[in-house]
Formats: C-alpha cells, sequence, structure tokens
C-alpha cells in the first residue's frame, strides 16, 4: 500500500515518569506553530535508553540501541529520518528511513526503539500530520496568544531535567532490583 503522508518535524522534549503509576511518557513537540505536543507511552528500559542518549551518557558497555547504531555505521548506512507514521488501535507505528550503499529502505519498527536510535545518530525526527491531529495537544488554551518563549523556557527545563536525570530513575522498581549481567551474557 502506497500512501502520501504530511511528515512533521518534531523534537524530543522530554522523558517523563508519572509517579503514580511508574509509566515512562516521552513528549514530541512539533516545531512549527502551533507546536502540538506528543505523548507517546514507552517502556522503562527504552525511557532509560533514550534519556541516556539524550544526555550524552553512555554506559560502560554497550545497549541494544548503541549496537543498533554501531551496526547501522559499520555497514556504510545512514539513518536519514525517524517517522512516525500512524496510530493504529492506540499504538504509535513508526519507520526508520535508512540509505546506504544498497539503497533507501524503510523499515518497520516501535517508535521508542526509532527514537534511541536517533538520538544515537543524530536523525531528524518527524510525525505525520494526522498523528498529530489525532494524538496531539496544544501547550496553550484555545484562546490564549502562543508564547514562543515560555513554550522554550518549558522546553529548557525539560532538557535540564533530562540532563540531571540518572537513566536508572526511569526503571520500574522491579527492573532495578534485577538488572541485566552485561558480563555474562553471550
Amino acid at each position: 500500500m502506497v500512501y502520501h503522508v504530511c511528515m512533521l518535524s518534531v523534537e524530543l522534549v522530554g522523558v517523563q515518569v508519572d509517579p503514580s503509576s511508574g509509566a515512562a511518557m516521552l513528549v514530541l513537540r512539533e516545531q512549527e506553530a502551533p507546536n502540538r505536543l506528543l505523548p507517546i507511552v514507552v517502556g522503562g528500559a527504552e525511557a532509560a535508553s533514550i534519556a541516556m542518549a539524550a544526555s550524552g551518557k553512555q554506559m560502560p558497555h554497550p545497549m541494544t540501541h548503541d549496537l543498533m547504531a554501531a551496526l547501522v555505521e559499520s555497514f556504510d548506512g545512514h539513518l536519514d529520518a525517524v517517522e512516525v507514521t500512524d496510530l493504529q488501535n492506540g499504538s504509535f507505528v513508526a519507520n526508520l528511513a535508512v540509505s546506504g550503499p544498497t539503497g533507501e529502505r524503510r523499515l518497520d519498527t516501535r517508535p521508542s526503539d526509532a527514537i534511541a536510535l536517533a538520538m544515537r545518530l543524530h536523525a531528524p525526527l518527524f510525525v505525520s500530520e494526522h498523528v498529530l491531529d489525532e494524538a496531539g495537544t496544544i501547550p496553550v488554551g484555545e484562546h490564549e496568544e502562543y508564547d514562543e518563549q515560555a513554550i522554550d523556557a518549558e522546553v529548557e527545563q525539560f532538557r535540564i531535567l533530562l540532563d540531571e536525570s540518572d537513566p536508572w530513575d526511569f526503571l520500574s522498581d522491579s527492573e532495578q532490583d534485577s538488572p541485566p549481567d552485561l558480563d555474562s551474557a553471550d
């Protein structure tokens, strides 16, 4: 099925954990007005991986997304973009737009894995207009004046929180109690 979708540029503005439920959520923001926000619920491990990459921190041993990034680069590939293309039955659908010596490919993936890889390879993020229309929210009231400085200040606060956060904070208590044994995994 071939379809044409209007893709809009977004940026990752935060990774949050709901203190009552422990659910992790990514927040993407449309780069052009009206600057809709798109929350995407993700697993704790994926949130930790994204937060770690966004803050520039590295684990002593490569994580799965680090390995994926190394594979793309070792095969002379390039992650051209991450595209959140659809919302089906409450789940977001995403593609990796990858190019390399064999041409261009679009690979289906979970948005969390795609964004974790994009953070490592500095690839742009896009969301289809119809996904933002369906699931995005406008950060200011409907009749309020759009305030670019207030939104930028809020984004900066998210970035500071991200820089000061320990990626392990995004894991549930059960995941923290039994971290993977990276040295013995073969």
